[in-house]
């Protein structure tokens, strides 16, 4: 592990949030800090933090075995976006009226990107231009609480993106909202990207929802 530019508690605790996010720690999985400490050969110290964090998370759960992977569920799911919709068209309104033309630029760059990506059906391309895409729309709006309150909650939601955007309908629907949404913001049109910023939420939350509804019949 790179022990350069973070804590080494930041690293471990990244690691395993990533882990039990994206799914490669399973639902009811037991984390042990003998084993993690094997595994990312690191001391017990920072895998105890990293584990205290998560449990503080709801994403682990601390028992006397060790550490039960919970995740994110479909409530948990319902109510991240709840959020989003009611927050993020906000915070794409205030980027129309704050993003300066670099901005805009690299906004454009990564819609151009994601266009790429889903015509080579790249899911991981496609998923990181997305959150690229919605990062430098939390980074325009001129609000630290929006964005500090809207990265966490996609980021949690990590695991669930990449299965929406591998649907090839799905992922081409993406881009052309994310492209309407680029249209409004170029044309400092708050109120027409914060509508269609909403729309764009609830799309999503639609997908993914149907995904985890298939997956599990």
């Amino acid at each position: 592990m790179d022990h350069t530019m973070v804590s080494l508690a930041d690293q471990v605790y990244d690691r395993l949030e990533k882990g039990v996010l994206t799914g490669e720690f399973q639902r009811d999985e037991i984390l042990t800090e003998t084993r993690l400490s094997e595994e990312l050969e690191v001391s017990r110290t920072p895998i105890r933090e990293a584990l205290r964090r998560l449990s503080h998370e709801h994403l682990v759960e601390i028992g006397a075995k060790g550490a039960r992977v919970i995740g994110i569920q479909r409530e948990d799911i319902e109510d991240i976006y709840e959020i989003r919709i009611r927050i993020e068209g906000v915070a794409a309104a205030r980027c129309a009226k704050a993003i300066s033309e670099q901005q805009l630029a690299e906004l454009k760059e990564t819609l151009d990107l994601q266009e790429f990506y889903t015509e080579k059906v790249n899911p991981e391309g496609i998923k990181d231009m997305d959150s690229k895409f919605h990062r430098i729309i939390y980074e325009c709006c001129g609000s630290n609480i929006l964005r500090d309150t809207l990265e966490p909650l996609h980021r949690r939601i990590l695991k669930f993106r990449r299965v929406s955007v591998s649907v090839p309908s799905r992922a081409r629907h993406s881009l052309e909202e994310h492209r309407a949404i680029y249209e409004a913001i170029a044309s400092r049109d708050a109120e027409r990207a914060e509508k269609l910023m909403e729309e764009h939420i609830r799309h999503a939350e639609d997908g993914i929802l149907e995904s985890i509804d298939k997956s599990s019949t």
